[in-house]
């Protein structure tokens, strides 16, 4: 499904950088004096589109006095993913790259990531690098998080939810509905691609400890991120999410009829439940899959 951007030279690629900004008073000036710097000294054509969430520090006044970027302001917090849909249905280049305000991604890797981009539907920094500073209680959830996202994309994922990212405007607003307003933009965009076939490319690259406050809340966003794969590889890949449980149920249905017949000489509503439950999510699996396919999303 790769489409290609029209330039030959990896100088050529124009892209928009499109940053969320909420309350990150402490590191925004410097992210966008760094990334101006990298930039243009790369020789690259691009614009840097900052959208101000609802902040309620001095973010908003400092960007207000920046030159050389595009801002655009929510009058109050609408999340990660929304400032990020914003920045994107503004952009006016054909390829967005996503990255954060609070100096944990190194920019300096964008140059090459968009180069990437010219053999790949996505090219996703992948915080696997010599030095990542990760804080240890998101690594436990997160691991079975990526486990069972990687079964349902049926594809390697080494970073599920980088915010340092390439992709193509055109490819990611066909999803742009059926993504989150909150931080699990990033995981929902991954899945969504993979299980239609795009082509994703990690790069690996070192990721920083953030200067301010985390916004990241672990237990309630570890129940969000799970709620988002669910939903997610449901909308895309439900065969992956709904025949497995309707096998488990299948085969408590055929321990219970074994029960009935050699034990208990009687057939039990609990084996009637059992298969009655697994036709029916094994029904509900295959008329969910011929949907997804009919839509052809």
């Amino acid at each position: 499904m790769m489409q290609e951007i029209g330039q030959s030279d990896e100088g050529d690629y124009p892209f928009s950088v499109v940053i969320p900004a909420y309350n990150e008073e402490l590191s925004i000036a410097a992210t966008v004096e760094d990334l101006q710097e990298t930039l243009a000294g790369a020789g690259c054509q691009y614009e840097i589109i900052i959208v101000n969430d609802g902040s309620t520090d001095k973010t908003g006044e400092i960007l207000r006095n920046s030159s050389n970027i595009r801002l655009i302001e929510h009058r109050r917090n609408l999340g990660y993913g929304a400032a990020l849909k914003t920045g994107i249905r503004h952009a006016k280049y054909p390829l967005i790259v996503i990255t954060d305000g609070d100096r944990t991604y190194p920019n300096h890797y964008i140059p090459h990531l968009v180069s990437l981009a010219k053999t790949a539907d996505m090219v996703v920094g992948a915080r696997i690098g010599d030095n990542v500073t990760y804080p240890t209680i998101r690594k436990i959830p997160k691991w079975f998080l990526v486990r069972f996202a990687e079964w349902v994309a049926k594809s390697s994922i080494p970073d599920l939810n980088s915010g340092l990212r390439v992709f193509r405007k055109v490819t990611v607003q066909r999803f742009l509905n059926i993504l989150p307003d909150n931080f699990s933009f990033t995981t929902t965009i991954t899945i969504a691609l993979l299980t239609n076939y795009y082509t994703v490319y990690y790069h690996p690259i070192d990721y920083h400890a953030r200067i301010g406050k985390s916004k990241i809340k672990p237990i309630r966003d570890t129940l969000r991120f799970i709620q988002i794969i669910l939903r997610t590889g449901v909308y895309f890949a439900p065969m992956r999410v709904f025949l497995p449980v309707a096998g488990l149920f299948f085969i408590g249905f055929l321990i219970t009829l074994f029960q009935d017949i050699f034990i208990r000489q009687d057939l039990t509503e609990r084996t009637l439940i059992l298969l009655v439950a697994s036709t029916q999510l094994g029904m509900f699996a295959l008329l969910a899959d011929m949907m997804d396919k009919r839509n052809g999303m």
